[in-house]
This record gives structure tokens, C-alpha cells and sequence, in this order.
């Protein structure tokens, strides 16, 4: 019987001598060189050679010459990062992302979703559904902003209407002296507002499964009561702050999905080319980049002093340069190409930057809201550690105090 648990018979004759048996599983060999497969995706995911390695006898599995132990498939499960209970079907599974999948490479669609973008969907899933349910109770209103505008509002308009909305204020951030101030500032923004972010470069709180910025920027997960934004921290701040502004608006439209589209990429999809224009609006407004630009100046150096001056990358103020007409489209390309060519130089390689802190990874009005919730005994603490990711009551007590809650 397919999936059923088997002793072998050589296992056997040595099990009854021993006094124990030792069971091999009947898995088709077919779901095992699925998993293989699904595994590789990441760029950080194992490899087939790495995979081969710590099992030997994983293309004999495959092939079907013999059968993996149990405690060899949750081995193989657990380094493949394969839910068990997949090695008990009958066929694979096709697995699709739960919400809107507006990635692009070119003007390809990206399929087959690593299981480190799956799992980290699903998290922030369960944690937006035990903090909307928490709201319902509470008898919180709706957020009257989520789904307030279209993509055939004016660019300016939804711009300047999530700005007000966020107090986001152009002057007050200039003069924070880093990205990573201007980053913070404007998280606290979006979260008083009531939207959760979270940004982190892993998968929960595993250190050793690093999120793939190739693979996805972040996600918008859109809910009246809970809208919910994830930030890929395996980025620099200023990528960060251009995904938190297109995510954003994302919300504003009412639209889940997970996104790819840097400032970096020019989107087919009319919802992605319409978010990253108004993100690019929300961060730099063409009225400002119209009075701060010298023309002459170098271009070189004066991209350099309008990011610092903005808190945004210098492929932002290019594209906003150009976008009122303060470079040709000649111009344009040919410095935009210069400049990926020098990020690329001087940024690749400094990936990992992300918040090692959880209220930051699990968004600090979430994980205020767990541990009260959890302290007066409306969640149980398994729950709230498996919200958090965490393993220690101890660990989530000290987040608790670290976060205001308790003394």
C-alpha cells in the first residue's frame, strides 16, 4: 500500500535478532525527487550535490531500489523543507502562491515558489488572521484607507493622499542622518496607522534560511482590519523603503500580492507600474525634486546628494530627474546604466541587512498586541509561540518587557 510504513527484510531478520524493527516507508520516488527539486528553487536553499551528500543513498531512493527509514524521510523533510505529510500523497502537489503573484523577470511571469517565500507568506497569514480576530473582538472599525483608491487615480493625487494619511513628512526626514533613521521613522508611520510591517531577511526567526531578494522584494497582504506588509531585509534600507512605499500602495488599492518590482525594474502590469510610480511620487514629490535639482552640477554627484538629501537610492532620483523632464530619454538610460553598473560594484554581496530584533520581524504593534493578549490569557502561550516562531516562554517574556508590556 503506497506511503505505508515496511520492514525491510534484511532490517527485519536483524530487528528480530536485535529485538527491534526497524520500518522503512513505501514513499513514491517520484514525490522524493519533487522535494529534490522544490528545494533548489532558493538560491540559498540546499543543493542537489549538498542534499547527495548527507543522504547516499538518496538515488537509490529515487530510483526505487530501496526505501528511505522514517527517521531518514523526516531527516530528508527537514533539509528538503518539505511538510511530512506531502511524502504520503499520491502524486505532487502543484503548489501556487496564496495571494496575487505580480513577480516578473523581463517580461516573463515567475512560477514555482520557493518554500522559503511559502512559509513566510503562510506565517505572516496566521499572524494577520489572529490579529484581525483579535480587532473583530475588540470591535475595532475598519481602516477606511485599505482599498480607498484605483490605478486610474491620478499618480499625484493617491500619492499625496497617502502621505497625509501617513504625516509623512519630507522636511522631518531629510533630517534624519541615515537610511536606516529615515527607514525606522517611516515604518513607525505606516504601523500607527495601523498597518503591521515586518521586515525581515529570513524565514521567521531561522537564521539559517535566508530569504533570496532575487526571488521577491515583499508582499502586500490586504485585509480591512489588519493589512499587512512584509519588507525582504535581505536588501538595503533604500530598496526597503521603495518596497515599503509600493507595497503601500498596494493596500491603498485593497490588492494582496507579492512583488519583485524595484525601482530598478520597469513593470509591464499596469498595477505594479502604477504602484512604483506613485511609491516613487510618495518618496520624492515632482514638485520638490523640480526645486532641489542643479542642472549644473554634475549628474554623477548630484544623484548622490539628492538620495542623501531624500533618504532614497540614487536609481530613485534618477527616475524622478527624468520624470519631469530634467533628462532626455537618451540622457536617462545612459546614466541609469552607469549606475546599476556602480551599485552592482560597491552593493553586491552587502545582502543580509536586515532587523535582528523580533518586534521588528514580526511588526512592534503585532507583538505588542500577542504578548498582552497572551499575559491576560485570551492566547495561549504554544500559540503565541508558534506566532512568534519562537521555542522559550522565556525568549517571549523578555520581547514582552523589551516592548513596554511588562516591568
Amino acid at each position: 500500500m503506497p506511503g505505508a510504513a515496511v520492514p525491510d527484510a534484511e532490517q527485519r531478520q536483524g530487528g528480530r535478532a536485535a529485538g527491534r524493527r526497524v520500518h522503512r516507508v513505501d514513499v513514491k520516488p517520484e514525490l522524493l525527487q519533487w522535494a529534490c527539486n522544490r528545494s533548489t528553487r532558493s538560491r540559498f536553499g540546499p543543493t542537489a550535490e549538498s542534499l547527495a551528500r548527507k543522504f547516499p543513498k538518496l538515488e537509490a531512493w529515487i530510483q526505487g531500489e530501496v526505501h528511505p527509514t522514517f527517521k531518514q524521510l523526516e531527516a530528508f523533510a527537514k533539509a528538503t523543507r518539505t511538510p511530512f505529510g506531502y511524502f504520503f500523497l499520491q502524486t505532487p502537489p502543484v503548489e501556487v502562491l496564496p495571494v496575487g503573484d505580480f513577480r516578473t523577470f523581463g517580461d516573463v511571469e515567475i512560477r514555482d515558489p520557493s518554500p522559503d517565500l511559502l512559509d513566510t507568506i503562510y506565517l505572516c497569514q496566521r499572524r494577520q488572521d489572529w490579529y484581525s480576530n483579535e480587532a473583530r473582538i475588540a470591535g475595532e472599525e475598519p481602516l477606511e484607507f485599505v482599498g480607498s483608491l484605483t490605478v486610474h487615480d491620478d499618480i499625484e493625487f493617491a500619492a499625496a493622499k497617502i502621505r497625509d494619511a501617513l504625516g509623512f513628512d519630507i522636511n522631518q526626514r531629510r533630517q534624519e542622518a541615515t537610511w536606516t533613521g529615515a527607514l525606522r521613522q517611516f515604518i513607525e508611520q505606516v504601523d500607527e496607522l495601523g498597518v503591521l510591517v515586518m521586515v525581515s531577511g529570513v524565514v521567521g526567526n531561522n537564521t539559517s534560511r535566508k530569504l533570496d531578494a532575487d526571488e521577491f522584494l515583499g508582499f502586500a497582504l490586504s485585509d480591512p482590519l489588519a493589512p499587512l506588509i512584509f519588507v525582504n531585509g535581505a536588501t538595503s534600507k533604500s530598496t526597503q523603503m521603495f518596497t515599503l512605499a509600493h507595497e503601500i500602495s498596494h493596500i491603498w488599492l485593497g490588492q494582496s500580492g507579492v512583488s519583485n518590482s524595484g525601482i530598478a525594474s520597469i513593470p509591464k502590469r499596469g498595477m505594479e507600474s502604477w504602484c512604483n510610480k506613485v511609491a516613487a511620487e510618495l518618496l520624492v514629490p515632482s514638485w520638490e525634486i523640480h526645486n532641489e535639482y542643479n542642472q549644473n552640477s554634475a549628474l554623477s554627484a548630484e544623484i548622490l546628494r539628492l538620495a542623501r538629501h531624500f533618504k532614497v537610492s540614487t536609481l530613485v532620483v534618477l527616475r524622478r530627474i527624468h520624470d519631469t523632464g530634467k533628462l532626455d530619454t537618451e540622457e536617462f538610460w545612459s546614466a541609469w546604466r552607469k549606475e546599476l553598473i556602480r551599485l552592482r560594484r560597491y552593493q553586491t554581496g552587502k545582502g543580509g541587512n536586515y532587523y535582528l530584533s523580533a518586534g521588528a520581524r514580526t511588526s512592534k504593534r503585532f507583538a505588542r498586541s500577542l504578548a498582552v493578549s497572551t499575559l491576560e490569557g485570551r492566547t495561549t502561550f504554544t500559540e503565541a509561540l508558534r506566532l512568534m516562531d519562537m521555542k522559550k516562554v522565556s525568549t517571549f517574556m523578555n520581547l514582552a518587557q523589551n516592548l513596554g508590556v511588562t516591568s
